[in-house]
């Protein structure tokens, strides 16, 4: 079977989208920046591809909010385009700001009858975060967390904390198996109670979020959000303790776009 085709979205603003092209083609797939303009002009390229994935940065500089613009050009522009691209049995994949853009789109099945169920909010350091974490994983059905049960990574944001309407919503989303990364503790271990107050102290949980959540997944478990990076993380030496570690070879980040490939082989 030739490669699977990637999309990777970019706009003004946007800084990842050559690494995270490169994660792909690294992984096996055949990856292709494409600007939000040309995408706009051209709703057919999605179909052309197999995942479609947004990339970190800082979309329209994240005037108004972080994601906000970039996102509502995609939910009011091309709407029935990536709903019949999800419904193809298709992945989509959103990094950081690209997480961010994801949440306002409608696909990561966030929002009901009275609105977004959840959203992601200013940092509780009221800062830029850029440090590494380890995360919890819990993969069920999500596509890229195949076979993963821990991982370290970066993260990079200012608008990082995800917030839930009420303690019914994030019980529901937990439920559905959605809650597929949260932040651990320095123990390695996250809490197993759900709470709408976060469990994990600063830095760990280097934002706030409830729940300690870093990501999550849509119902049909072919669409991910999350704030850390996997990108970043392509390589052992990447790893700030790379040495003292023995680390060597591949980066634990490199597992999620190894997924994403595979399933379609």
């Amino acid at each position: 079977m030739s490669s699977p085709r990637v999309l990777v979205l970019r706009a003004p603003g946007t800084n990842c989208d050559k690494e995270t092209a490169f994660a792909f083609e690294q992984a096996g797939g055949a990856a292709r920046t494409v600007h939000i303009r040309e995408l706009l002009g051209n709703p057919a390229l999605l179909a052309e591809h197999q995942v479609l994935c947004i990339a970190g940065g800082f979309s329209y500089g994240d005037d108004i909010a972080s994601g906000r613009i970039l996102g509502n050009q995609l939910r009011e522009q091309l709407a029935n385009a990536l709903q019949e691209f999800r419904q193809a049995d298709k992945l989509v994949l959103g990094i950081c700001n690209g997480f961010q853009v994801l949440m306002k789109t409608g696909l990561l099945d966030i929002d009901d009858d009275q609105g977004p169920q959840a959203t992601l909010a200013w940092n509780d350091s009221g800062r830029y975060e850029a440090r590494w974490v380890n995360l919890n994983v819990e993969p069920g059905g999500c596509v890229f967390l195949q076979g993963i049960e821990n991982i370290d990574l970066p993260v990079a944001h200012a608008e990082g904390k995800f917030v839930v309407r009420d303690q019914a919503t994030l019980d529901a989303l937990a439920a559905a198996g959605r809650l597929v990364l949260r932040y651990n503790d320095a123990s390695g271990a996250t809490d197993s109670a759900l709470s709408l107050e976060p469990q994990v102290p600063y830095p760990a949980n280097p934002n706030g979020a409830s729940a300690d959540i870093a990501g999550i997944c849509d119902t049909t478990g072919r669409v991910l959000g999350l704030m850390p990076h996997p990108e970043r993380f392509l390589f052992a030496r990447q790893h700030p303790q790379w040495t003292s570690n023995g680390m060597s070879g591949a980066g634990a980040g490199a597992k999620l776009f190894d997924n994403a490939v595979a399933y379609f082989r």
